[in-house]
């Protein structure tokens, strides 16, 4: 009656093993470290610039037990682990030297960290602790509000350019082109001439809606963007910003950066670790611009560094391509550019496809014009200072779509293509809520966090032990499994550990342990009213069964409802929780009843359990 099948134990002991296997890590604690990542959009860092890093430590005298290199996306950086920090700021100040020819244009950002002590054994298993937030950690938290009219503007401001060059290359007339706030005017003077615009414009700008106005001899056409494209637009502008704070990130060698979506148009920031804010809001405030230019073939290919340079020409000598001598005069900027993708040519070789606008186009037809074979190049400036991204060979004339050829791989390809598209913020964005949290108060966090945790746990289990004798031991080893999965999963799914989330584990504890306390007082029922204990135990677990699915799934939708609504802490709880009530539901049901049947399963002449006292009802006495 009261047996579970081998399968079930075996269940049990699997889910024991994956919780201990992946919960450990989260107690190896955390070694010094630096971090080594690329200052420059065109050079990479790869694991064969470990033979570097080592070198240059081995030449100072500086001892690094082991040197991890990590991909992150189309990021890749160097991690060097230390004894202690005294070593720790002697490698930093080794490896900005020995890296960085000049201080004043570094090529590689050298920055302090910290790296898990997890043994390799468990890295191995890809078991590692889990993060810790801002709150636990300590460091910066930035709210940005993007600049949604900007965005707007920008939008119908080349939708404007694009209308003047499509009705001047048809050789339509109009009576002028103006734009008030997000709607393009056209006049015309004649019915016949709007028709032929509106056909025209209607084929070529597919984001645009038109509609007729005017009368008389002053004819309009209204051009507006469509909802649709106004949404996509807003999307573009949010999603450019958030890929190019991620780049500039990196160069402060966050390990752990939180950046992310909060609403339509604003973007959360945060970065643990980080207590220098000025130098922060310098990095992920910062412009970037893309020009386009011919290369100037008046100076020998190899003799750069060492001719004289012409007039009206600049020799460039970091990025890819270089040393090459370009023209000043740009043929065009970033902001012609609308998208940039990477893609394949017609030999399935690595290139990356760029559109243009309309204006864009038209300045390329012209620069590119009787040019089949010169070379052109593709620079990023940053603090004003420019690297080349690529240098190409013209191969035909340039319109308002082409191909940049040359790349070596597709991943090259792929991260010119997020150049081109994220090398400077789509629109300008405001700080509107700034929070600095110091290192000693998210250890302080830590600290208090997890003696809430421990003590709940230790007078939970107290309580249960003393009022329910060996099933409150059981009831104690059952929420001790809940609480090791739940930390398991949390660590195997990398969250982000915050004080509400600790908040949501002390809270997992007592959903848990009351589906128990359902489970004993049931089976205390059931030996109330006379049934064998074997009855009493399986009727216990089978009739409690449905108050505990009851109560957990209400709770579980009014997390869900959290998750799906909330935002930041808020969904940072919801998660801990909805994960918890599904490790409550296995431990405290499907584990708890497993002790129960290894312990008394097998009794046949079982006369008495062990759940502490029963409370009988006396009969009456009558006077």
């Amino acid at each position: 009656m009261n047996r579970y099948p081998l399968w079930k134990y075996i269940l049990i002991v699997f889910a024991l093993a994956f919780g201990a296997v992946y919960t450990i890590p989260n107690f190896f604690g955390e070694s010094p470290a630096v971090q080594i990542s690329s200052a420059k959009a065109t050079i990479k860092v790869t694991a064969a610039d470990i033979t570097q890093v080592e070198q240059a430590l081995q030449r100072n005298g500086v001892a690094s037990p082991s040197i991890q290199f990590e991909q992150t996306g189309t990021q890749g950086s160097l991690r060097a682990r230390f004894a202690d920090t005294d070593t720790q700021f002697k490698a930093k100040s080794v490896l900005e030297k020995e890296l960085n020819r000049d201080p004043s244009d570094p090529i590689y950002n050298v920055a302090f960290n910290l790296l898990p002590n997890t043994p390799n054994w468990l890295q191995s298993l890809h078991a590692f602790p889990m993060y810790l937030g801002l709150d636990l950690r300590g460091g910066v938290h930035f709210l940005m509000q993007v600049d949604i009219k900007a965005v707007v503007s920008k939008k119908v401001q080349g939708i404007q350019s694009s209308m003047r060059t499509l009705l001047r290359d048809k050789n339509i007339r109009h009576a002028g082109i103006t734009r008030n706030g997000d709607v393009v005017e056209v006049l015309f003077r004649d019915a016949q001439t709007r028709t032929k615009a509106r056909e025209l414009l209607s084929a070529q700008l597919a984001d645009v809606q038109l509609v007729d106005g005017g009368s008389a001899s002053d004819l309009t056409l209204i051009a507006t963007l469509k909802p649709s494209a106004l949404k996509q637009t807003l999307d573009d502008g949010v999603g450019q910003n958030i890929t190019t704070l991620s780049k500039r990130v990196n160069e402060l060698g966050v390990a752990e950066p939180l950046i992310q979506r909060q609403g339509a148009d604003r973007i959360v920031v945060e970065l643990p670790g980080v207590q220098d804010v000025a130098r922060a809001k310098s990095i992920i405030g910062r412009t970037a611009t893309l020009e386009v230019r011919m290369v100037d073939e008046s100076v020998m290919r190899g003799s750069e560094e060492t001719a004289a340079i012409p007039f009206g020409s600049e020799l460039f000598k970091v990025g890819r391509g270089v040393p090459v001598v370009l023209y000043k005069e740009p043929i065009l900027t970033g902001d012609y550019i609308t998208g940039a993708t990477a893609s394949f040519d017609e030999n399935q070789r690595p290139a990356v496809s760029v559109d243009l606008n309309s204006d864009g186009g038209r300045k390329m037809r012209e620069a590119t014009r009787g040019k089949i074979g010169k070379s052109m190049a593709v620079v990023l400036f940053e603090k004003n200072k420019g690297e080349v991204a690529t240098v190409a060979t013209i191969q035909d004339e340039l319109g308002s779509r082409f191909r940049i050829t040359g790349q070596r791989s597709p991943e090259e390809s792929g991260d010119l293509a997020l150049l081109l598209r994220a090398g400077s913020l789509y629109a300008p964005m405001d700080i509107i809520e700034e929070r600095t949290i110091g290192a000693q108060l998210g250890a302080e966090n830590i600290s208090k966090g997890f003696n809430s945790t421990l003590y709940g746990f230790a007078a939970i289990a107290v309580f249960m032990m003393l009022y329910y004798a060996l099933f409150g031991m059981f009831s104690v080893f059952s929420l001790a499994v809940n609480l090791l999965l739940l930390i398991a999963i949390l660590s195997v799914l990398q969250a982000t550990l915050t004080l509400p989330g600790i908040a949501a584990i002390a809270f997992t504890l007592g959903m848990a342990i009351d589906a128990n306390v359902l489970i004993n007082e049931r089976i205390r029922e059931e030996l109330r009213n006379g049934a064998t204990p074997q009855n009493a135990i399986a009727s216990g677990f089978d009739r409690a069964w449905a108050t505990i699915l009851d109560s957990n799934v209400t709770t579980l939708i009014a997390g869900l409802a959290l998750l799906i609504f909330g935002s930041g802490a808020i969904r940072g709880f919801a998660v801990v929780h909805c994960l918890g009530i599904l490790t409550s539901i296995f431990s405290s049901v499907f584990v708890m009843r497993g002790l129960a049947n290894l312990w008394y399963g097998r009794r046949k002449k079982l006369s008495t359990l062990s759940i502490g006292q029963i409370w009988k009802p006396t009969d009456s006495v009558t006077h």
